[in-house]
């Protein structure tokens, strides 16, 4: 019988309960949410750590993944396994700047605008990361990087007055104030929002990936798909320390393994995906183009702007833990 959203949340508060309570001792089961529907990239590389880890713990350890919003909201995720509704999630770390600042660094155009640059700014902010969730009582198991951002339009961006009053969907708070200074009305909306938002005249752009163009079929309200690169923000698989200190050991490495290993071909799959995608964008009506050199040095300037900002709303544990790479990329 197949349970409601409503009763595998119960279910999870049970395993909550049982984990917390001494190290498993039998078969353990893992209920994961995610927002993302089954043939984005994302979900399908969680679907092959989940494939690894239950094949390689013997059974020991399965994990029912519920993707597309289907049992938890995506901005509702990461409270919801701090709380122990459930053990493990997939997070979106851009919507969670309010909390920290560090959660939108990513997010400031040109600050890493090349997956080599975004890896080694993940790696930078690992350690401090790895703090921030411990402290919650939550352990990141591995990262994901979204593919290039760019503009969704119903028009060629050919000059700045194109943008001006334009109403934007972004995601974050770094991407609301990104939209602002190009001139845009720039409004934060959950994925799940979008079509919704379309229909109602609440926005008429987007800035975002390909992969979430073709998620919510972005040509059904757009015609102009303009890459600016930019900004590869991330998402994080994130797990409950009690629910992972619950398992035996040789379940734990089995886990981390599967973690290491999604975590490399994540961000292989993100970039062998991104000219595929604006391929389909392409097949589906749309005009793909290369953004504009005013608009990328604008974006530069912008990012520079914000970086400034970002220090002064840091904490001192922050920089100091990206100073570093800061310095490598000339950025101080």
């Amino acid at each position: 019988m197949k349970l409601s959203g409503t009763r595998k949340i119960a279910a999870a508060l049970g395993l909550a309960a049982l984990t917390a309570a001494g190290p498993a001792s039998a078969a353990t089961t893992w209920l994961m949410a995610s927002g993302y529907p089954e043939d984005n990239f994302h979900t399908k590389n969680i679907r092959m750590f989940i494939e690894e880890v239950e094949e390689k713990s013997g059974g020991e350890l399965t994990i029912d993944l519920q993707p597309n919003d289907s049992l938890i909201k995506l901005d509702s995720i990461k409270r919801a396994i701090q709380s122990g509704q459930i053990p493990i999630g997939e997070l979106r770390l851009g919507v969670y700047g309010n909390e920290d600042p560090m959660y939108i660094l990513a997010g400031l155009p040109f600050v890493a605008p090349t997956y080599a640059t975004a890896w080694d700014l993940k790696d930078a902010q690992k350690p401090y990361f790895d703090k921030l969730f411990g402290d919650a009582g939550m352990k990141v198991l591995y990262y994901t990087p979204w593919p290039g951002q760019g503009f969704y339009t119903k028009f060629p961006i050919e000059e700045a007055s194109d943008l001006e009053g334009v109403k934007l969907r972004i995601y974050s708070t770094s991407t609301q104030e990104m939209g602002e200074l190009l001139g845009f009305q720039a409004t934060i909306l959950p994925f799940a929002e979008i079509p919704q938002a379309f229909s109602t005249g609440l926005i008429e752009a987007l800035f975002t990936s390909p992969q979430t163009g073709i998620d919510i079929q972005a040509w059904d309200n757009t015609d102009h798909f303009t890459d600016a690169g930019a900004i590869y923000t991330k998402n994080a698989v994130v797990v409950s320390s009690a629910a992972f200190d619950a398992l035996d050991e040789a379940t734990q490495k089995v886990v981390l393994d599967a973690a290491v290993a999604a975590e490399k071909r994540g961000w292989e799959m993100s970039e062998a995906t991104n000219k595929e995608q604006q391929g389909i964008l392409a097949d589906n009506g749309m005009t793909v183009s290369q953004a504009p050199d005013w608009l990328i040095e604008k974006m530069k300037t912008i990012g520079g702007k914000m970086l400034v900002t970002w220090k002064e709303s840091a904490s001192p544990e922050a920089i100091e833990a990206v100073t570093p790479y800061f310095q490598a990329q000339g950025l101080e």
